[in-house]
């Protein structure tokens, strides 16, 4: 008996924190607008990073071009 006593305030407490909140708040209510970008002392050495990453895309690319041609060239194919 008194495990079903307690099964039962168990559940009430369960459901009564199940329908604590009234609503959730809004995505514009939660979080404040971003902030603007501010300048650091890293900017550059971050747009120049940026700026490698991006050559070394094309170069990666432009070596499976020629790895590709030099097989077709060798009669290899695939």
């Amino acid at each position: 008996m008194k495990l079903v006593a307690t099964a039962c305030c168990v559940g009430i407490l369960f459901a009564l924190g199940a329908c604590s909140r009234s609503k959730e708040p809004t995505v514009s209510e939660a979080t404040p607008p971003p902030q603007p970008a501010q300048k650091t002392v890293f900017d550059t050495q971050l747009k120049a990073l940026d700026k490698a990453k991006a050559v070394q895309g094309v170069v990666d690319q432009q070596k499976a071009d020629a790895d590709r041609k030099l097989k077709e060239q060798e009669g290899g194919g695939g």
